[in-house]
């Protein structure tokens, strides 16, 4: 049997998925709810396996390892693994400059 890890969502977190989801729903309610529900389902296979996304390349330019990422495109979430759970720390729009974003909030 495998482990299985608790997934939790920061607060920054959230209030990135509810903006995201807010202003798609603004066109198109349908839309943001296949969305959140995309994202909801990704994101709880992380209990099962949270390695499964990449180190998140920009921080780790930096020298950052500890982040990973799942994309749902064009959406990033971002999370880190700590002992038994899984902390979904942020998430952006890939189209955005995802760097300063990253950088702004992790280094300060």
């Amino acid at each position: 049997m495998s482990k299985t890890f608790e997934v939790l969502w920061a607060d920054v977190a959230e209030s990135d998925l509810k903006g995201i989801i807010l202003y798609i729903a603004e066109e198109s309610p349908g839309n943001a709810k296949k969305l959140l529900a995309r994202i909801r389902v990704r994101t709880a296979k992380l209990a099962r396996s949270p390695m499964q996304g990449r180190v998140v390349p920009e921080l780790l330019s930096q020298g950052i390892s500890q982040y990973r990422e799942v994309v749902i495109s064009p959406w990033r979430v971002i999370y880190r693994v700590e002992a038994d759970r899984v902390l979904v720390v942020s998430v952006v729009d890939s189209r955005r400059n995802v760097e300063d974003i990253l950088l702004g909030r992790f280094l300060n």
